[in-house]
Parts: C-alpha cells; structure tokens; sequence
C-alpha cells in the first residue's frame, strides 16, 4: 500500500515538473476543417501561443467527415500535450447524425477550452435566387418545380442541422450538398454550384462583402454587430426559428495530465485578453470566450443533449 502511494505520488510529481518545461518542442495543431472558421481562428491563437511559448504551434489542416478525421488522430495520439485538436461544434452533433464513430466522443478527449462563440447564423443565397427576403424564399422555394440546393461543411454540422430544422419547420425541402469544410461550401454558393446555406460569419464574410451572395436574416436574438441592416430571424417573419452558431474550441487526447491541460487554458485565456488577438477575432464575427476546462467539460456535455434533442425534432435520421 505504501508502495502504491508512493508510486502515484512519484507519478504526479513527474506530471507536475513535465508541466513546468512544457512545450519543449514543436506542437501539432490539427484543425478538423479545411479553410474556414476554425482555421482562421485555430492560426490567429496558435501564432499568439508561439509567441507567448517561445515554441512552434503547427496548424494543420486535417478535413473530411466533418470532422471526424482530425478528431480521429487526436483519439489516437499520446496525451502528452503536443497533438491537439481544434474543431467546431460539429463534435457535440456527430453522434446524433451518424450510426457509428471510430472514436467514444466522451471517453477519448479532454475539452481544453471553448475558444470562440459564433453567436448566430447568416442565412444567405445565390445571387441567382429571386428573393430579397426571408419570407419571399420561402415563398419561392415552394413554388412547384423549384429545385433547390444547400451546402454545409460535411454531414453533421451545424449548418447542416441549422437547415435540416429550417426544412422542417418551414415543410421546404432541399438536396444537401456536403464539402470538405466551410471555405468549400461558401464558395460554392458564391459561384453558384448551390442555391442556399446557414454559415457561420467568418468564411461567408468575404462573398457577402463583395456582393457574390445576398443574407437575407440572422439566426441570433439580436443583429449582428457587424451587418447591422441584415434582420434577425424574428424580424424576418420567422419568430418561432432561433439557432445558435455553435464554437470553435482545443481538445487535447484523454490521459493528458491535468497540469499541462491547465497551462494550455491559462496561456489561451492570456492570447484571448491581447488587444491584436481580439481584434482579429472581432473582426472575422466570433467572440473570444476561454472558459477553463472544467466549465468546458460541462458545456460539452449539455450541447451533446441540446443537439441530440434537436436532431430528433427534425426528424434527423443517423447516417
């Protein structure tokens, strides 16, 4: 018995000097998405954690399944703190859209820190689209004859759901077109390839701004501080439709020591109160948030029941 005591208290505090010198050497950044929200926000954090570490912080771009690829090699890579996983709130939804995952959402991570909140979603469409407005869309969508297309950054995301729910409660029907992240799915509706999408401000920013896609509401209680003339959902003639925009946030892989997923918080939450870093973040829609690991933990936890139960109020079958 004392051995064992003995034993873990060796082992902690091994843990605890590993922290102090940690990093050491480069750390891998996986970003769950191709271009896009999450790797807009995953360069702008990492750059300030290089600088604040005094050790590389290598984004990498690892798309495909929403998600479900990068999230498949943090599963597997050792919990020493030098792999680690930024992905959108496509990991609390997978598991209601699909049968099966290769990894156990719950079991094989630990939530490090919700990083960003995207507040709403932009419901936007081609130019090719007639409507000016929400209600003349859904008016024109249900015209006999009308074929409409949507994209989303993959099967079992946000905007994917943030449209399911939208058909359902408004009895249009849409063909989804997945691509491999949200830089691919707002181009598309940019040049034409689909007629409709929910996205988040950050990728769809540039098309709007340059006129290539019209936003006819926004799915958040209040107006977007940034579009201040598009309506919300509510304004639009839609009250009973709200959704949230989800969040881009750091995973670590399960068995990583408690003291190095702290210091990881406490250096993000220190990038997030730099003045250029928020700015940054500001400017592309999202808001900083850095919430510790134990209250992310928590959130995880509720926003897998919140989306199950949405996905089960759209009639959402597991693919």
């Amino acid at each position: 018995m004392i051995r064992r005591i003995l034993g873990t208290a060796l082992l902690l505090a091994c843990f605890s000097a590993w922290a102090q010198t940690y990093p050491n050497r480069p750390v891998r950044v996986v970003v769950a998405a191709a271009t896009g929200g999450p790797d807009i926000v995953a360069r702008v954090v990492a750059a300030q954690l290089q600088a604040q570490l005094g050790q590389p912080f290598v984004v990498e771009n690892q798309a495909g399944a929403n998600g479900i690829v990068g999230a498949n090699i943090l599963a597997r890579a050792a919990p020493d703190g030098y792999t680690l996983l930024v992905y959108s709130s496509g990991f609390v939804i997978n598991p209601a859209m699909h049968k099966s995952l290769p990894y156990d959402t719950e079991k094989d991570f630990t939530p490090v820190t919700n990083l960003v909140s995207n507040g709403g979603l932009f419901f936007a469409v081609a130019n090719s689209v007639p409507a000016k407005t929400l209600r003349e869309f859904i008016a024109y969508a249900k015209q006999p004859g009308t074929q409409l297309a949507y994209s989303s950054p993959g099967i079992g995301n946000t905007w994917h759901l943030a449209m399911e729910v939208f058909d359902s409660m408004t009895g249009i029907k849409m063909t989804h077109i997945p691509y491999k992240g949200g830089g691919p799915a707002t181009a598309a509706l940019a040049s034409g390839e689909v007629q409709a999408m929910f996205a988040s401000p950050a990728p769809l920013m540039p098309h709007f701004k340059s006129g290539r896609v019209r936003v006819l509401a926004y799915t958040a209680a209040k107006r977007h501080q940034a579009f201040p003339d598009v309506p919300t959902t509510t304004e639009a003639g839609l009250p009973e439709y709200r959704h949230d925009g989800g969040w881009f946030a750091l995973f670590a892989p399960a068995g990583t020591p408690a003291d190095i997923v702290d210091k990881l918080w406490r250096e993000v939450r220190t990038a997030m109160q730099d003045p250029g870093v928020r700015d940054r973040l500001t400017k592309i829609g999202v808001e900083p948030v850095a919430d510790s690991p134990a209250d992310f933990k928590k959130f995880v936890q509720s926003e897998l029941k919140a989306y199950a139960e949405q996905a089960r109020l759209a009639g959402v079958q597991p693919e």
